[in-house]
């Protein structure tokens, strides 16, 4: 039976399967080793929502992070744990991806003149990630390490503006994200492989 909620850990946890869940492989729980932390790179939740719902490939799935949490802290589910979500290249069948609502560098994510990612996250969706990743570890006790998107997707692409520069991929979550706190927070350890 699928994991669609963490309603004792979480009861606030608002869930919203998106519309191809169901076409997600599943997993043993005991394989997830990893959360990844990512950010939407997108304005906000209503975006990121209609691009996760966007089908990408062949299986009638497309991209996205199992939990997203919104500036003002509220935690949605778009992907039960035991399902493969589509949210790092190669590493998805070991891990949970938590998407957090922040522009990051849309809408020019490869000019190179926009590499900027200034927007602060928030204390309370912080917060709200420090509670969703001690629920997910009580959950998963197989969980073990945690990383951001940008070290474990490096690959670089020649900027929009400047073809023969180059910049990075992924870069979320980016350089304000706080890992001393979140580190401190939660018993993960920060990826040592990579």
């Amino acid at each position: 039976m699928p994991d669609l909620t963490l309603p004792l850990l979480l009861p606030d946890l608002q869930i919203q399967p998106l519309p191809y869940h169901d076409l997600l492989e599943t997993r043993p729980p005991q394989c997830l080793r990893r959360v990844v932390i990512h950010c939407t790179e997108l304005p906000d939740l209503a975006m990121a929502r209609a691009y996760g719902e966007q089908v990408r490939y062949p299986t009638g799935t497309g991209n996205s992070g199992h939990f997203y949490i919104d500036r003002d802290g509220s935690v949605l589910q778009y992907v039960a744990p035991d399902r493969i979500a589509h949210h790092v290249r190669g590493l998805n069948a070991e891990s949970i991806g938590i998407e957090l609502v922040n522009r990051g560098r849309w809408p020019e994510w490869f000019d190179s003149r926009h590499q900027a990612m200034d927007e602060a996250y928030s204390h309370v969706q912080l917060q709200a990630l420090e509670r969703l990743l001690l629920a997910l570890c009580d959950r998963y006790p197989s969980l073990r390490e945690i990383a951001g998107h940008d070290q474990l997707d490096r690959e670089r692409l020649p900027a929009s503006d400047d073809p023969s520069r180059l910049v990075q991929r992924k870069r979320d979550p980016g350089p304000l994200f706080p890992w001393p706190r979140i580190l401190a927070a939660v018993p993960l350890q920060p990826l040592t492989d990579a």
